[in-house]
C-alpha cells in the first residue's frame, strides 16, 4: 500500500473542512493497526456531500468519512448506518470496504465519523483516465461492470449479516415519495411547477411491490473504483450511508438519473456523473436491459424508478445550493448548483410526459 501522502487522488484539507489533527491522533492511538506511528491528513476532493479524508500513517493508510459542513438531514449522512452496514457488509460482499471504528463524539473532529480500510482504484468522473487510453471498450467495460455489481449486490442475504433492523421495507417507494417531497419543501430557495407536477405523478404511478433487497441508494459510476490495469473490474463500492432495505429497482432509477448519453440536453450532461458525449458507453436502455438480463426482475415500470431519481437529484442539488446560499460552506463549486435545479425540474417533468 503506498505511502506517499501527496498521492493524486487527494488535496490539501480545505480550510474550511479542516479539524485538529492532533486530537484525532491521540483518539485513534491504539484502535487502529500501525495507529502508533505519525498521522498525516489530506482529502479527496472529489464529491460534493460527504467530506472524505485519507489518514496517512507511513506504512498504513486509512479512510475517514464524516457529513458534510453546516446543518444536515441526519438519513442522508448518517456515519453510524454507514459504519454498521459496512462492518459486516464486506463478508458476503467483496465490494464494499470494511468499516474498523465509528466516533460520535463531537469533541474529537467536530463531527460524527468512521475510519474504514483504504481501497486503491480509479474513480472515473466527468472523464476518462489516461491510464484507460490503451482500452477502447473500456466505457461498456465499465458500463457492463457496474450493472453486474448491482445485481450481485442485489442478491446479498441481508438476514445472513443482522441487517433485517436496516430499515422498514413495505411501503419503502411511497416513503421514498414522500421524503423526498418533505425535503424539497425545506430546502428549496424558489417554488417550481414543475416539481408539484412530478410529485403528483409519482403519487399516482406507485409501481407494486416486490420481494425486498438491501438498496445502496446512491449508485452511480463515481461511486465505485476500477482497478487501474481493467476498467472492467470494480474493487470498491463507496457512499453507503442511505443504505436501508427496499425496492432494488430504485437503485437502477438512479444509475439512471446519473447516467448521460450523446444527445441528451446540455444541462443533463452538467449533472451527469460519468464521461460525456462518449457512445461507447451502454444507452440507458441497453443498462436496464442488462440488470434484466443479470436479475432476472421485472423492469417494466422503470420510467417511474427513472423519474423517481430525477426528483431526488433536485432535492439533492437544492439541499447542497441552500447550504452555501447560507454560508454553511465555502466551497465554491456549489456556486453554480442554483441554475441546475430547474433544469433538472424540467427533465423530471418531460420524462413524465
Amino acid at each position: 500500500m503506498p505511502s506517499d501522502p501527496h498521492s493524486l487522488d487527494t488535496i490539501p484539507v480545505r480550510p474550511d473542512e479542516q479539524f485538529d489533527v492532533h486530537r484525532l491522533e491521540s483518539y485513534l492511538r491504539g484502535q487502529l493497526a500501525g495507529g502508533e506511528q505519525s498521522l498525516s491528513v489530506r482529502q479527496f476532493g472529489g464529491g460534493a456531500a460527504n467530506l472524505t479524508y485519507l489518514l496517512d500513517y507511513g506504512t498504513q493508510q486509512y479512510v475517514l468519512r464524516r457529513p458534510p459542513l453546516g446543518p444536515v438531514a441526519p438519513s442522508a449522512h448518517d456515519m453510524s448506518r454507514e459504519y454498521r452496514v459496512l462492518s459486516v457488509l464486506h463478508q458476503a460482499f467483496p465490494l464494499a470496504p470494511r468499516a474498523f471504528l465509528f466516533c460520535d463524539d463531537l469533541t474529537v473532529i467536530g463531527a460524527p465519523f468512521f475510519v474504514m480500510e483504504r481501497r486503491e482504484g480509479i474513480v472515473v468522473r466527468r472523464s476518462l483516465p489516461e491510464q484507460y487510453a490503451t482500452f477502447p471498450a473500456a466505457p461498456r467495460q465499465m458500463s457492463e461492470a457496474l450493472v453486474d455489481a448491482l445485481a450481485d449486490f442485489h442478491r446479498v442475504d441481508y438476514r445472513t449479516l443482522g441487517l433485517e433492523e436496516l430499515g422498514k421495507p413495505e411501503g419503502f417507494i411511497a416513503r421514498q415519495v414522500e421524503g423526498w417531497h418533505k425535503r424539497w419543501d425545506k430546502a428549496k430557495a424558489d417554488d417550481l411547477a414543475h416539481m408539484d407536477t412530478v410529485y403528483a405523478w409519482l403519487q399516482a404511478n406507485l409501481p407494486p411491490e416486490g420481494p425486498a433487497t438491501l438498496v445502496h441508494n446512491d449508485y452511480k459510476l463515481d461511486n465505485v473504483m476500477l482497478a487501474a490495469d481493467n476498467p472492467g473490474q470494480i474493487v470498491a463500492i463507496f457512499d453507503w450511508d442511505m443504505c436501508t432495505l427496499g425496492d432494488p429497482l430504485s437503485d437502477l432509477g438512479a444509475l439512471l438519473t446519473y447516467w448521460s448519453e450523446p444527445d441528451d440536453p446540455p444541462y443533463m450532461h452538467l449533472a451527469a456523473m460519468m464521461p460525456v458525449g462518449d457512445s461507447r458507453f451502454l444507452t440507458r436502455a441497453e443498462l436496464v436491459q442488462h440488470y434484466a438480463e443479470k436479475s432476472g426482475r421485472d423492469v417494466s415500470h422503470i420510467t417511474f424508478y427513472h423519474v423517481l431519481g430525477l426528483y431526488r437529484l433536485v432535492v439533492i442539488v437544492a439541499q447542497i445550493y441552500i447550504r452555501y446560499k447560507r454560508g454553511q460552506t465555502q466551497d465554491q463549486r456549489f456556486e453554480a448548483f442554483g441554475p441546475m435545479i430547474g433544469w433538472l425540474a424540467q427533465a423530471a417533468y418531460e420524462h413524465t410526459q
